[in-house]
């Protein structure tokens, strides 16, 4: 059977059928522009602490359309932005805050899930960072003395024998455990949350595409919703309105998914605990054991569009699924007989500085919350929570957090932006030729490239 490309994602066993349109011209309290995990968490939250809030979301196709229907599946407690640029702008005790908050995330999206009835196949196994060459070594142990400088509990070196005990990963030399992740379906939850905030009253308004935010509205097609407060969580597809298309960079990842490992084959492999599961390469990969027992593994390809265009339903080229079906049968050769069932490919947001981060202006009514960077499944509750505090003219510990107000700079205008992130990827690329053939640390490709990117 041939492996389907895009149709969305392989979340979505089958694509939802559409919620009504706007039916015209509405006016509510609170307007948010985006169904997918900001805008959905944003509502429960300000539905939960104020029931009398009449509050309408708009979305351009359906709940969970974006980046929240097509990610890895990570609910991970990785910080959106760069710490260290983040402490010398707002201090360290305030990033040391964030990370706690990011951490305790995880558990309140599972919390929430358990008591709301949604079945998104949480497993908290935590995840496991590999390497597979002295160079990505030495970044691993980097990493591990960073999360530990920033208090960061609970993270285990693993020998490669304990690393083998958990997955039987292929030339893995050296790894780290750390606690705070949970494998998720990610369409599952955003799916589900969606139908949890209808019920709490929300009104959710599909097939309806934004063509203009300003003070005290949200346009489209089909009418106009006007409301003193209008909130912008659009992430990867900002660039797409008015005003915002150098605000940040919609990146292109991409995934693929075999077809179901059959137990006898899971017995060589282990991952037994549902870790998920990342590397130290510049072109890194992210990896998870899914709910049907399938193995998703996704990484970078193209990664940018010109003039920040985006896929047709997560369509990917078919040099993509070649190039991931490779890097996944190099680390686990046991599967390289299983099939690959489906690949496909999203964008998420990147602001200038590689931080993400929200506001609301009281002046106007408008807030927006985004630029997660790919860590935004659990960074999306945390910014839901912080946005409803905002919205509710609430000072809280959330509000005090130092992603609350950040600006990142705009994006350079093209041909200039596809030039330096195409340039970027390549010289990615080749760094990691030039470490697999023996370099015992980082080459100076990569580290030229980074400084360059502005990347933490």
């Amino acid at each position: 059977m041939p492996t389907i490309n895009g149709q969305v994602s392989h979340w979505f066993d089958q694509l939802p059928a559409y919620r009504p349109a706007l039916p015209g011209d509405r006016d509510v309290d609170v307007c948010i522009v985006g169904a997918g995990y900001t805008g959905l968490w944003t509502a429960y939250y300000l539905k939960r602490a104020d029931p009398s809030l009449r509050i309408a979301i708009l979305e351009a196709r359906f709940a969970g359309f974006g980046a929240s229907g097509r990610n890895g599946g990570w609910l991970s407690g990785l910080v959106p932005g760069d710490r260290n640029r983040m402490a010398a702008q707002h201090g360290r005790d305030g990033v040391v805050a964030w990370q706690r908050a990011l951490n305790d995330a995880v558990d309140e999206v599972i919390d929430v899930a358990a008591r709301e009835g949604i079945d998104a196949g949480i497993v908290k196994g935590g995840t496991m960072q590999i390497a597979r060459n002295a160079a990505q070594a030495s970044r691993l142990a980097a990493e591990v003395e960073e999360e530990m400088r920033w208090k960061v509990d609970g993270i285990t070196v693993l020998t490669k024998g304990e690393a083998a005990e958990r997955i039987r990963f292929d030339g893995v030399v050296a790894a780290y455990h750390n606690p705070h992740c949970a494998r998720i379906q990610p369409a599952r939850l955003a799916r589900r949350l969606a139908d949890t905030v209808e019920k709490l009253g929300v009104d959710i308004y599909e097939q309806s595409p934004v063509t203009e935010i300003s003070p005290g509205k949200a346009s489209t097609s089909h009418g106009t919703v006007t409301a003193p407060i209008v909130l912008r969580a659009t992430e990867g597809f900002t660039a797409s309105l008015p005003g915002l298309r150098r605000r940040w960079l919609p990146m292109n990842s991409s995934m693929i998914a075999t077809d179901p490992i059959p137990d006898d084959l899971w017995n060589t492999i282990g991952w037994s605990g549902r870790e998920t599961v990342g590397d130290t390469a510049h072109g890194f990969f992210y990896a998870q054991r899914t709910v049907d027992n399938r193995i998703a593994i996704g990484g970078r390809s193209v990664p940018y569009r010109y003039a920040s265009r985006t896929d047709k339903d997560g369509r990917v080229p078919e040099r993509t699924i070649t190039h991931l079906t490779k890097t996944l049968r190099a680390v686990l050769p046991q599967i390289r007989d299983v099939p690959i069932a489906h690949g496909w490919c999203g964008v998420l947001a990147v602001p200038r500085d590689w931080s993400a981060g929200i506001d609301l202006d009281k002046k106007s009514g408008l807030g927006w919350a985004g630029g997660y960077v790919g860590h935004g499944v659990t960074a999306t509750n945390l910014a839901g929570r912080t946005l409803a505090d905002l919205v509710l003219d609430a000072t809280t510990p959330l509000t005090e957090l130092p992603w609350v107000g950040h600006r990142s700079p705009t994006w350079e205008p093209e041909p200039l932006r596809w030039l330096g992130v195409r340039g970027m990827y390549l010289a990615y690329k080749l760094a990691d030729w030039h470490e697999a053939r023996g370099r015992d640390t980082t080459s100076p490709i990569a580290v030229i490239a980074d400084k360059i990117a502005g990347r933490p």
